[in-house]
């Protein structure tokens, strides 16, 4: 198995579940993925080595998946937010489902950030360097996500 096998072999897992962390369905992770790969094949001589691998393969995913939503195609289906286990809300449906509403309307970089770290199981030191930021972004754009979850579900439950 030459470098590049063992690259794809190793990582292309690790992509696909990032994508599906950031809301995209089964089918276009799986095609996100493989595009990333192949565009990590063919620009393997620009890579700097100046972040992880797995970091700089994300990155590529990231844009892809931002440049394929900017163009209008469904990558988030429906059944992705019913199909994540939160182990709290397993035995109440409905509140497993508000919780995931109000992720998903959640502003981004936050929506993204909170994906990333809760479900990409993702460092905040990764994530910055995904979005090009310091730790110290990261970590307070995930703490206000958080915050902002925890606001509107107490609104939620008032109701």
């Amino acid at each position: 198995m030459n470098d590049l096998e063992k690259i794809y072999v190793e990582y292309f897992e690790p992509v696909y579940k990032f994508l599906i962390s950031l809301g995209c369905d089964i089918h276009s992770a799986e095609e996100i993925t493989q595009e990333t790969m192949f565009i990590a094949i063919q620009k393997i001589d620009s890579f700097k080595g100046n972040c992880k691998l797995s970091v700089w393969l994300c990155q590529i995913a990231k844009n892809l998946y931002f440049k394929k939503r900017k163009e209008g195609k469904k990558l988030v289906s429906d059944e992705k937010l019913d199909s994540i286990a939160v182990s709290e809300t397993e035995s109440d449906p409905e509140l497993k489902k508000k919780i995931y509403e109000l992720i998903h309307n959640l502003d981004e970089p936050y929506r993204e950030v909170f994906y990333m770290a809760t479900f990409g199981d993702l460092s905040l030191k990764e994530i910055s360097s995904i979005f090009k930021k310091s730790e110290s972004w990261a970590r307070v754009t995930y703490h206000r996500a958080r915050l902002k979850l925890k606001e509107d579900l107490k609104d939620e439950m008032q109701l």
